[in-house]
């Protein structure tokens, strides 16, 4: 059985992340916790089962910042190993240019807030998935900015 759970453990997990943007700026929050602890990143969680990527998009907005997507536009996929303890995850990434609401800390035990960056002043340390966005498809965010 430990052998079993050992693999099921080291398989990669499908992340998603939600992008934001708003006057030439991203919307990132610093986590806490297991994952990504100390780092900034863009809402998002996991694709649960049967779950569309626009939906899981919408939805991870909606619970973490009270943010509603009207607008989503389906952008690439990294593929990273996260420390400390090289968790694997596919990040699928969705850029949202148009939402409603005003941005509120919903998941307090996820995040220690919210706040807007423009992209030549990013904070640091980026979550790993997004940083590897931000080096290899950060042109898309500044062509949905245009």
């Amino acid at each position: 059985m430990a052998a079993l759970e050992e693999q099921i453990i080291k398989r990669p997990r499908v992340g998603l992340a939600a992008i934001a943007i708003q006057e030439g700026k991203v919307l990132l929050g610093k986590r806490k916790g297991l994952i990504g602890d100390a780092t900034w990143a863009p809402p998002g969680g996991h694709l649960e089962y049967g779950e569309s990527v626009d939906a899981c998009a919408a939805r991870e907005l909606l619970e973490e910042t009270g943010l509603v997507a009207k607008k989503m536009v389906q952008g690439p996929y990294t593929n990273d190993l996260i420390a400390p303890k090289n968790h694997h995850y596919i990040t699928l990434f969705v850029i949202i240019p148009e939402f409603e609401g005003e941005v509120e800390r919903r998941e307090p035990q996820k995040c220690l807030g919210w706040e807007w960056f423009s992209l030549d002043a990013l904070p640091s340390p980026l979550m790993t998935p997004f940083a590897t966005f931000m080096e290899t498809h950060s042109s898309l965010l500044m062509y949905e900015l245009l």
